[in-house]
């Protein structure tokens, strides 16, 4: 151990410390009362009591050990989370996988593509860079690089001897809705990575990188850079370098809908470099251009445009044709490792559609929650009354769920022929993920597996938590409009669940 993790872990020993007596005082007797008094007590006590708490602990059998407001509604943030990542677990197989194929519209005469080269996407989330595992040492547990699929598909076209292209390079994204955004999410936060289009084809997440650091003297423009760069970004840079220890002030901003960005503030001397990712308007474009990009590493010529569609009919005839390459997806249980450890939204999205695909009737965000919802009634046995999700992450506003169906739905899957692929996306105490630093120097050290939540004024950590006996007790805490803070809040619902756990 390192002396900066030794360091972390005494820091938060102290603040788990510091919760668990002086932030709650007087309670000279908590741990002599009762469970359902201790936690009344600690949520009635400043500066809790002005929140709106929603908290459950039952058994894995169902049995409610203890309920604050566990039945009425609440705002779950990335809770909402465990939903697509519960529903997908269970339906689909841990090796499902997806293929994405690149078709030509006219016949290959002499290595030449007569007509446009259309590369046609099933929803793969997985052309990305990142890792799908705790055990980051395993061999491909990570990808470093998201163009390597397309590098592979422009590879099987040269061995096959393609070594033109006298048409366009289109990208075909109209497996899923032609409707690429969601309509509840905020104008504001489809500029970011966190509300990146979903759509049939997805390279990136969707978003490109950028990099930005302070330029060499005061009054000079910061350095930026964008990645990966296919030429399509008009890029203005109306920031300045501030003296070093000023206030960090610089955005970006873009004309919506276009990829016409401009950068404006300050960046102080002395700053760390850092990287932004910003969401693209047109995510088949993107993917299409990355593929342009990869036949030209191949030395294959391309004479025409860089297009997209997400019309279903514009080239179904082309698609009943056998492909000139394909490549697989990762499977299924590398996509819920993004969408409960890291909380990767578009990842949440992408499968939440890949859902109404193959179990509705399109890959819809209104399929996809159809399909959601019939599980939670027939499947878990949840009361329609105790949920309404708009989307699969939780960045909608409008998402509510009581904590007792998401203790019903976790205490479901724990009993599930499925649990592995499920549970193995869980951030557990003390590991990589949302709860690496949480729940260290305390009872609950290394015992809490949950999914965390965090949006405007919403914090929320549903879960299973180990007691030192062996058993395994099911809990959900969802704090609403609380004024505290996200670090704040989040050590006090951490609390809470020590409370839960003794």
């Amino acid at each position: 151990m390192t002396a900066t993790n030794r360091t972390l872990r005494t820091v938060t020993a102290i603040i788990a410390s510091l919760l668990l007596s002086a932030s709650v005082a007087p309670l000279p007797s908590i741990q002599a009362q009762s469970l359902s008094q201790r936690v009344d007590r600690r949520l009635d006590t400043p500066p809790l009591q002005r929140n709106l708490w929603g908290v459950v602990l039952t058994t894995e059998g169902g049995e409610v050990l203890f309920g604050r407001n566990a039945e009425r509604l609440f705002m779950p943030a990335s809770n909402t989370k465990l939903v697509v990542g519960a529903v997908a677990s269970a339906l689909l197989s841990g090796d499902f996988t997806v293929t994405t194929s690149v078709y030509s519209t006219r016949p290959v005469v002499d290595g030449v593509v007569q007509g446009d080269l259309v590369l046609y996407g099933r929803g793969d989330p997985t052309f990305s860079r990142r890792c799908y595992g705790v055990d980051t040492t395993l061999a491909g547990a990570c990808e470093d690089d998201p163009l390597k699929p397309l590098k592979l598909l422009a590879l099987q076209l040269k061995l096959r001897g393609i070594r033109a292209v006298a048409g366009n390079v289109v990208g075909d994204g109209s497996y899923f809705e032609p409707t690429v955004v969601h309509p509840s999410w905020e104008a504001y936060d489809l500029n970011w990575w966190y509300a990146a289009p979903v759509s049939g084809l997805g390279f990136n997440d969707n978003a490109i990188d950028i990099t930005y650091a302070p330029g060499p003297d005061i009054d000079t423009p910061p350095v930026i850079s964008f990645s990966p760069d296919f030429g399509d970004v008009s890029f203005t840079n109306r920031a300045r370098t501030s003296a070093r220890g000023s206030h960090k002030t610089i955005e970006f901003y873009r004309t919506q809908g276009t990829m016409d960005i401009w950068a404006e503030g300050d960046m102080p001397l002395g700053r760390k470099e850092r990287t932004e990712y910003f969401a693209l308007p047109d995510p088949n474009l993107f993917a299409a251009q990355a593929l342009r990009s990869a036949l030209i590493a191949e030395g294959i010529a391309v004479a025409g445009a860089t297009l997209s569609t997400t019309d279903s009919l514009q080239y179904r005839h082309t698609r009943s044709s056998a492909a000139l390459a394909e490549v697989q997806s990762r499977p299924l249980k590398d996509w819920i490792f993004p969408i409960l450890n890291s909380s990767q939204n578009w990842f949440a999205e992408m499968t939440l559609k890949q859902l109404g695909k193959q179990f509705g009737s399109a890959g819809s965000w209104h399929e996809g929650l159809e399909v959601e919802k019939r599980f939670l009634i027939d499947s878990v046995g949840i009361d329609s009354t105790q949920f309404s999700f708009s989307d699969g992450s939780g960045l909608a506003g409008n998402n509510l769920v009581t904590p007792l169906a998401l203790a019903q739905l976790l205490g479901y899957m724990r009993n599930h022929p499925h649990f592995d692929v499920f549970t193995a996306g869980l951030p557990q105490s003390g590991s990589r993920g949302s709860l690496r630093s949480r729940f260290l120097g305390t009872p609950l050290e290394g015992r809490v597996i949950a999914k965390t939540g965090s949006i405007s004024k919403v914090n929320s950590l549903s879960g299973y938590l180990e007691r030192r006996n062996g058993r395994q007790l099911i809990f959900s805490v969802i704090a609403n409009h609380h004024t505290l803070g996200f670090t704040a809040m989040t050590q006090y619902i951490d609390s809470v669940v020590v409370d839960l756990g003794r």
